[in-house]
């Protein structure tokens, strides 16, 4: 018979009976007391010494600023014409790791933004907060995208700069960057102006990017500063029109024209061809950019004959009627031979400037002292800054009179030696427009009645003794009557010169220019021309830029409302051939 088996209590078994070692619980204890410290402390550094930190942290996944762009200023023609203004258009912006599309609506959204599916792809690649997917896009668009109701596909606005008189003012007005900062022309020269100061939002956005709330102080934008200049738009577009046209037909390389108010000395166009489109700026060239009017210099060849001549009628050497022997229309100056276009036996002064003669005005020259003729030079702006703020105008070049040769003061008389930007030229026939003064150049639009006041040059009487002399030139026999405008007066130099290749000239390539003012009886304009490389047909000044200032002046004179003072009729003599006037 088996004896029934006794109960088993585990607190009597011999293992529990048996004693622990002490250390075990002193290290339990201890890791437990460590742990609890550490997250003690971890508690205190977050709470305490770390919170800004953390709080930041915190704060930038759920709160955002957003930039409030200010609007650029405005730039108008004197009239209020926009010639340069922003325009809200929106963008388009992503979050990488929040883009949930299908192929087909991602491929639909390459098409939509213009992009190709790699380009797409290559923005939207994993890891990104942010990434532009097109900036400032249209209206259109926005409504495609806002279709496809694609997840982590934002939009904002932005300004874009919008230019409503395209080619015609591109290098007066310039172009910014995508952020509106100026690039070129009045935009860059401008920029503080302009330019504004953007203010700034904060927000709480949701995880699908949807303004939830504002926090914090909301700074309001400030617009930039809206800027008037002296151009008229009416002006300027025909100047441009005619320049191109011109260019076209002489298949010349490029041209440029330069009208000044001779009241008020405010700069009323400045057109340049080739020219661009501001809007439109993918595949532009350097010849496309350029602002030739300000940045390109040359010999400016018979246009500064008339000066010369008014140094020797101011010092009292010369009179209207002094004449002066040309030898046939070659003179031989110590080895250089210098030649007259048109020969002749003798001249008077008057005639010096009809027939433009090199040499005549070679022996002008040579009647004053070096120091004279450079200190005329210089007091009609030559080698010196222009007055107006385009970035890169040309400042020409004037060597110290110390250093002439007797040669460089002959060639300097009639223009050669020495270089000058076409609104140089333009610039110091102000003198004889206005009586003898050369007065400042402006691009921002004057006071109405505004009083100009100049740094005298020449005393009035010379100055009105030029012009007439001037007019003489666009009359027959004179070497340009193309530049004849009907129902006004008008003078000017035309001039037409070899180009400057290396040390020598180029005898195939040519600058033809007119510069003159209108009318006589009482100057209002300023009028410069220039067309560079004229390859087909004439070369000469008379007849590739005599023409344009003909149009330029007579639609700028209507345009200005400014009274005729002849009859209205053409002034050039049938049967009388143009006379040409190379290397003049």
């Amino acid at each position: 018979m088996l004896k029934p088996r006794r109960s088993l209590h585990h607190a009597q078994s011999p293992l529990l009976a048996a004693a622990a070692p002490l250390w075990r619980s002193r290290l339990l204890v201890l890791a437990v007391g460590c742990a609890f410290a550490g997250l003690l402390g971890r508690a205190l550094y977050v709470q305490g010494i770390g919170t800004e930190f953390f709080q930041q942290q915190g704060a930038a996944r759920y709160s955002h600023k957003l930039e409030l762009p200010a609007s650029r200023g405005r730039i108008s023609d004197r009239s209020g014409q926009l010639l340069a203004t922003s325009v809200a258009v929106p963008s388009f912006w992503a979050i990488p790791g929040d883009v949930d599309a299908d192929p087909a609506k991602r491929a639909e959204l390459a098409r939509i933004l213009g992009l190709t599916q790699a380009e797409l792809a290559e923005k939207l690649l994993p890891g990104g907060r942010f990434a532009w997917l097109r900036r400032q896009g249209d209206d259109t668009m926005a409504a495609q995208i806002k279709a496809l109701g694609i997840r982590g596909v934002f939009q904002d606005r932005e300004y874009q700069r919008r230019y409503p008189e395209g080619e015609a003012s591109a290098h007066v007005v310039g172009f910014t960057n995508l952020e509106e900062h100026g690039q070129e022309g009045m935009e860059l020269a401008l920029q503080a102006k302009l330019q504004g100061r953007d203010g700034s939002r904060a927000v709480v956005r949701d995880r699908l990017g949807q303004v939830v709330e504002d926090i914090g102080e909301r700074v309001a934008p400030k617009d930039g500063q809206d800027v008037t200049l002296s151009i008229d738009s009416r002006i300027q577009h025909q100047a441009y029109q005619r320049v191109r046209e011109a260019v076209t037909a002489h298949q010349a390389k490029a041209g440029s024209a330069v009208v000044l108010d001779a009241l008020t000395g405010e700069v009323l166009a400045l057109a340049n061809y080739p020219s661009f489109d501001p809007a439109n700026r993918k595949k532009l060239s350097g010849e496309q950019l350029r602002n030739r009017a300000m940045t390109d210099q040359f010999e400016p060849g018979s246009t500064m004959k008339p000066f010369t001549v008014s140094l020797a009628l101011e010092a009292g050497r010369v009179t209207p009627q002094t004449m002066i022997d040309v030898g046939g229309g070659q003179w031989n100056f110590f080895g250089s031979v210098i030649t007259d276009a048109h020969p002749a036996g003798v001249l008077n002064v008057t005639e010096v400037i009809q027939k433009s003669s090199n040499i005549a005005a070679a022996k002008l020259g040579l009647q004053a002292q070096p120091r004279e003729l450079h200190e005329m030079f210089t007091a009609i702006g030559l080698g010196q800054r222009p007055e107006l703020p385009f970035p890169g105008a040309a400042i020409g070049s004037l060597r110290p009179y110390a250093k002439w040769k007797p040669i460089e003061q002959v060639t300097m008389s009639y223009g050669y030696g020495l270089s000058a930007s076409l609104v140089q030229i333009a610039h110091a026939y102000t003198v004889f427009a206005r009586d003898g003064e050369l007065i400042p150049l402006t691009l921002d639009k004057q006071a109405e009645g505004r009083a100009v006041h100049g740094r005298r040059v020449f005393s009035a009487k010379t100055a009105q003794t030029m012009r007439a002399m001037l007019q003489t030139v666009t009359e027959a026999g004179g070497t340009s009557p193309q530049a004849q405008v009907a129902g006004y007066s008008v003078g000017g130099k035309s001039g037409t010169a070899y180009k400057q290749v290396g040390k020598g000239y180029d005898k195939s390539k040519y600058r033809a220019w007119f510069v003159g003012l209108a009318p006589i009886s009482n100057p209002r304009i300023v009028v410069a021309v220039m067309v560079d490389e004229p390859s087909k047909g004439a070369h000469d000044g008379g007849r590739v830029a005599g023409p344009v200032f003909s149009d330029v002046t007579g639609g700028s004179l209507r345009l200005l409302k400014v009274k005729p003072d002849l009859a209205v009729k053409p002034q050039i003599v049938a049967g009388i051939a143009p006379a040409q006037d190379k290397k003049l």
